[in-house]
């Protein structure tokens, strides 16, 4: 008798949620993309902007590492 209780709860709380998945299910059945070719080069443009400031960038941040990273060398100062 508890294990047919028990076996009902289990029922009652899988069922709903196992039917409940697909309702939260993004339909994109009737969205059609209607970007064209000007668009999709707009976009490419805008990346290469993106890539050739990163170049840059990078190249200064290991430029800094690499001053901090290497040893210290003390230069003689010569008075007259």
């Amino acid at each position: 008798m508890k294990s047919s209780a028990l076996k009902a709860l289990i029922l009652t709380a899988v069922l709903p949620l196992a039917s409940a998945s697909s309702a939260f299910a993004a339909s994109t059945a009737g969205r059609t993309d209607h970007s064209g070719l000007l668009v999709w080069l707009f976009l490419g443009f805008c990346a290469l902007i993106v890539v050739a400031q990163l170049v840059p960038a990078l190249l200064v941040m290991f430029g800094i590492v690499k001053a901090v990273a290497s040893p210290k060398e003390t230069a003689a100062v010569k008075h007259h």
